[in-house]
């Protein structure tokens, strides 16, 4: 009877899995966008104020975890869902 109640709760895990995967690529591909965005934006205050923005700098820093994060978790290095579905990573 148990063992009837594992099999059952194995596809549910495996189909919660694969749609957790399914948002973070979509989280991954929206992320780069803004990587785009970010990086032209950073250039062009480097290009009028002669030195980059520091908040600007720090987001990229806790972008770049948010990436390492996502990796992790679509190649099975890890179980835990990054955001939004777990806090913002900080750039520490």
């Amino acid at each position: 009877m148990n063992q009837n109640a594992d099999t059952t709760a194995r596809p549910r895990h495996l189909l919660m899995r694969a749609l957790f995967m399914l948002l973070m690529i979509l989280a991954y591909q929206l992320s780069v966008t803004l990587l785009i965005f970010l990086t032209v934006i950073q250039f062009v205050f480097l290009l009028v104020h002669d030195a980059p923005n520091e908040r600007l700098a720090a987001f990229g820093r806790s972008l770049g975890i948010y990436f390492k994060q996502i990796v992790h978790f679509l190649t099975f290095v890890t179980e835990e869902v990054p955001f939004p579905f777990s806090d913002w990573p900080s750039e520490n």
